[in-house]
């Protein structure tokens, strides 16, 4: 039997093009919209200002689409890593962290990643799809702490901009008064510098935007992010120059800091020259290692006088605070890949 398709995740353009072969009226688009992103309901039988008839037909073809996760671990300080399941054997991981009042929400985009920066878990996986727009969504919709969410990224598995097609139907979804409402303000997306496609979710969106860099020097940048060989970061720079930062959208920038390779004055210096004259602020991470890897971190002592250094240079600058490493949650660290191998 066909596998039934889910309505979750459509857009309200979308529902009137279903409701139009289903033989609806165009007005039941928005009620259905209404019901997928308004109600806590769990199936189209639910939806009861369509008529019975109308419910019948829809659910000949679609159902509802929420997937629950099937895992979650809980690491010392609060954090919780989720783990979702997608088809037979399709896993991702997505991120809860509580802070105070703030509840922010690392969504995945793609099971694996093809960027391959040597820094990442995700990219030792390998790439094998991406995820749909109503699989995205469905990471923030069944999460236990959904209506405590106060902030999305899209840094967990993945490139957003190598799936930007989805990506940008799940910005619509979150952000539209028809959708969940979300101020584009509390969302922010994370880019490798994948320049097919930034230019149209800097036009198209207006979530804040960070850029992992992790170097300001091209050659060793290339060393670590395979990205640069393609889309060179002074590439990147040039096309943000071209937009408004000195409103309320929020630009980023994302360095590792690891000890000995691009931690030292010379490279505080090439990221002054770099950023200097970019309205933007840049986010200090530290290194979370993983097996077999070159790198180590740069201690806190020596994240704080780089930091230090930008700032009296002019540079907004500040350090990331590490949560969840304990469970394999902090930055860098997501991979389902064992899983993937041995199943769940």
């Amino acid at each position: 039997m066909k596998e039934k398709e889910p309505l979750f995740g459509k857009t309200v353009s979308e529902l009137k093009e279903i409701c139009s072969k289903a033989g609806l009226p165009s007005y039941s688009a928005r009620q259905i919209a209404k019901w997928l992103y308004g109600k806590d309901i769990s199936s189209i039988s639910q939806m009861t200002d369509l008529s019975l008839k109308h419910r019948e037909v829809l659910s000949e073809s679609y159902d509802y689409g929420l997937v629950p996760p099937v895992d979650c671990a809980v690491s010392s300080d609060g954090t919780r890593k989720y783990l979702y399941k997608y088809n037979a054997n399709d896993y991702v991981e997505a991120v809860m962290i509580p802070d105070r009042e703030r509840v922010t929400l690392c969504v995945s985009t793609q099971i694996g990643c093809r960027m391959n920066c040597a820094f990442c878990a995700t990219a030792r996986q390998g790439f094998k799809r991406n995820l749909t727009c109503s699989q995205i969504l469905n990471i923030i919709r069944s999460l236990p702490e959904f209506h405590r969410i106060t902030n999305i990224v899209y840094m967990g598995m993945g490139e957003p901009l190598d799936n930007y097609a989805n990506v940008k139907k799940s910005i619509e979804v979150l952000t539209e008064q028809w959708g969940f409402g979300f101020s584009p303000r509390r969302i922010t997306l994370s880019t490798s510098g994948y320049i097919p496609f930034l230019k149209e979710f800097l036009e198209e969106t207006d979530v804040h935007l960070a850029i992992s860099l992790h170097s300001p020097f091209p050659a060793q940048r290339k060393e670590i992010m395979p990205v640069e060989k393609t889309y060179k970061m002074e590439d990147v720079i040039k096309l943000l120059k071209r937009y408004d930062w000195t409103g309320q959208r929020r630009l980023t920038f994302e360095y590792i800091l690891f000890k000995g390779f691009n931690d030292r004055k010379q490279h505080a210096l090439g990221l002054v020259r770099l950023l200097g004259n970019l309205p933007c602020r840049i986010n200090i991470i530290p290194f979370h290692s993983i097996p077999d890897s070159p790198f180590c971190g740069a201690d806190m002592q020596d994240m704080q006088n780089f930091r230090d250094f930008l700032s009296a240079k002019g540079l907004t600058c500040t350090i990331r605070a590490s949560r969840g490493q304990d469970i394999l949650a902090a930055c860098g660290l997501l991979s389902t890949k064992k899983i993937m191998e041995n199943g769940k």
